[in-house]
């Protein structure tokens, strides 16, 4: 008798989610792998990985094997995901793993078939695709498949999808390359070149999870963060407020409301006048950012929501889909 196992995976630049058929949770790490530079294998991954950035030795290299949402490196996500897959639950020689799993909405062919082909190598019999947006929505509880239009804005790390969906197709839609990432990279730029103070991406994250903001708001705070001055290359620690953060992060933050903007000026009538009485869905870890949701409202007039999970969506919209194809 053949077993299935059945898993719905968020493949993210930042971190990677699975869901079970039922749409439970069972892996979320990091993105992250960690290879023997001279031996070519694989040291750790996920989490264990992530604690390795920044502090290995010479010959360990700790990287992340997706860039913008796609696939930078084709072994190592396979090895990643068969890591990850393997943890997920036990399998037998009679468990046939089928597994959806999310896409960026605008990829290649080319990268389609990277994507495939790494869950099948990672140990999957069935593989089926589906676009972030339309994972995101799903994930969200929107009625995808009805005559009605909904409006969600996935901001991942790597990229923000923007997607106005309608009877089970994306209607129109826009991606940009900012994200979680590009808020880290603005923070990392400007104490560099400002500051004159070199810091690393978990330092970064750290200030944009403690201090950032897309809009001033009331009990703004301070932080103290350690790096190395690059005046004299000696350890260096000094204040950063939550209205330079702000500052910091308000050209990325534009770029994610043009593009929103931009989306709806494109969109049909009567799906705009649907996004206006059901309004604009957040999802993806980015949309976490203090005062973004009350600056897109304020710059749109339409009422915005944020899931209870909207780092889950994604993971959970694949398990969705999953009981609908498999």
């Amino acid at each position: 008798m053949i077993f299935s196992r059945d898993l719905g995976i968020d493949l993210g630049t930042s971190n990677t989610r699975i869901c079970d058929r039922k749409g439970r949770i069972i892996i979320n790490e990091p993105s992250v792998v960690a290879v023997d530079v001279k031996s070519k294998r694989v040291v750790a991954t996920g989490n264990e990985a992530k604690n390795m950035i920044g502090r290995t030795p010479g010959s360990i290299v700790a990287v992340r094997p997706l860039n913008y949402g796609v696939i930078a490196d084709f072994d190592m996500t396979s090895d990643m995901l068969r890591s990850f897959i393997h943890s997920s639950s036990k399998r037998s020689l009679f468990t046939r793993t089928r597994v959806v799993i999310s896409i960026p909405n605008y990829v290649t062919e080319v990268e389609r078939r990277a994507v495939e082909d790494a869950v099948r190598s990672a140990g999957a019999q069935d593989v089926e695709l589906i676009e972030e947006s339309m994972a995101a929505a799903l994930g969200a509880g929107l009625p995808v498949y009805d005559a009605t239009g909904s409006m969600v804005v996935n901001i991942g790390a790597g990229t923000c999808d923007v997607a106005v969906i309608s009877l089970g197709g994306i209607a129109s839609c826009q991606s940009i390359k900012v994200g979680g990432d590009a808020f880290d990279q603005a923070i990392i730029d400007y104490m560099r070149d400002e500051r004159e103070l070199l810091i690393g991406v978990n330092t970064a994250e750290d200030i944009k999870l403690k201090l950032g903001s897309a809009k001033t708001y009331e009990g703004e705070a301070a932080m103290e963060i350690k790096g190395r001055n690059l005046s004299n290359g000696l350890p260096k620690s000094i204040e950063i407020t939550s209205k330079e953060v702000q500052d910091i992060l308000e050209e990325p933050v534009n770029e994610i409301i043009n593009t929103v903007k931009s989306t709806l000026e494109a969109t049909l009538p009567e799906l705009a006048a649907d996004i206006i009485d059901r309004g604009i869905y957040l999802t993806g870890g980015g949309c976490q950012l203090k005062g973004l949701k009350e600056l897109i409202a304020s710059e749109t007039g339409i009422t915005v929501h944020v899931p209870d999970d909207p780092t889950s969506c994604v993971a959970v919209g694949t398990s969705i889909k999953l009981r609908r194809v498999m």
